[in-house]
């Protein structure tokens, strides 16, 4: 079991996000590629320019971008604005708007809902 501040794959980040197609089940790591180049804040690190590895930043911005696409039902133009605001932070809330902060929250219960999930794991 990987430790939640390790590297993980675009497979174990699309699970982490619960990007799976509803009538198969599989992963739909697509979806993570398109926002890639649809947002220039997620920065994989690339090996031998295939293989992706996404570090905590990345998946935290990931986690916003999908909460405020389908959660929010916000567009991508609206999303863009959003992580262009300067007042935009995952790492503090002292600068953000109400409704950016309740987002923030969001995304610290996720992250600790699966790190219990992987103490459980560990057992």
């Amino acid at each position: 079991m990987k430790l939640s501040n390790a590297y993980k794959t675009i497979g174990e980040v699309a699970e982490l996000l619960n990007l799976k197609d509803k009538k198969n089940g599989k992963l739909n790591t697509h979806v993570i590629r398109f926002w890639e180049k649809e947002f220039k804040q997620i920065k994989p690190k690339k090996i031998n320019n295939k293989r992706r590895y996404y570090d905590k930043k990345n998946i935290d911005l990931l986690i916003m971008i999908k909460f405020l696409l389908k959660d929010k039902g916000m567009t991508i133009k609206g999303v863009k604005k959003v992580l262009n605001d300067k007042r935009f932070n995952l790492d503090g809330e002292e600068n953000l708007p109400i409704s950016m902060f309740e987002n923030n929250l969001k995304i610290k219960l996720i992250k600790i809902s699966n790190i219990l999930k992987e103490l459980k794991n560990i057992k």
